[in-house]
C-alpha cells in the first residue's frame, strides 16, 4: 500500500508540472492555433497523471478513474480540433515570423469547391 500511494504522488505531481507547463505555453504562444495546441496537450497530460494518480492512492477507485482517463484521452483532442476546425473556418489566421499573413490551404479549398461544383453541373 505504502508504494502505491507514492505512485500515486509522483503521477500527481507530474500532472501539476504539466498543467504549469500548459499555462505557461499558453501564455507564451504567439496565436490562438500554438495556443491551443499546448494547452490542449499539456491539459490532456496533466489530468490524466493527476487522475491516475488518485486512482493509484485510492485503489478503489482505480476503475473510476481509467474510465475518466480513457474519456479524457478522447474528449480533449476532439474538443480541441472542433475549437481549431471553427477558428479556420472563420477566417482567424496563423501567425507567421515573416509578417507574411496567409492561410496554406486557402487554394486548396478553393480548387476543392471549384471541382465539386463542376462536377454538380
Amino acid at each position: 500500500m505504502q508504494i502505491l500511494n507514492y505512485i500515486g504522488y509522483f503521477l500527481v505531481s507530474i500532472g501539476a508540472a504539466f498543467f504549469f507547463l500548459g499555462g505557461l505555453g499558453i501564455l507564451r504562444m504567439p496565436d490562438l492555433y500554438t495556443r491551443l495546441q499546448a494547452g490542449t496537450k499539456a491539459s490532456t497530460l496533466g489530468a490524466m497523471s493527476t487522475i491516475l494518480g488518485i486512482g493509484f492512492m485510492q485503489p478503489e477507485w482505480m476503475i473510476k478513474t481509467i474510465i475518466i482517463v480513457i474519456f479524457i484521452a478522447i474528449a480533449n483532442p476532439l474538443s480541441s480540433h472542433a475549437l481549431a476546425r471553427g477558428s479556420h473556418k472563420a477566417h482567424q489566421l496563423p501567425y507567421l515570423k515573416d509578417e507574411k499573413v496567409g492561410d496554406a490551404y486557402e487554394e486548396e479549398v478553393e480548387n476543392l469547391q471549384k471541382n465539386q461544383k463542376e462536377e454538380d453541373k
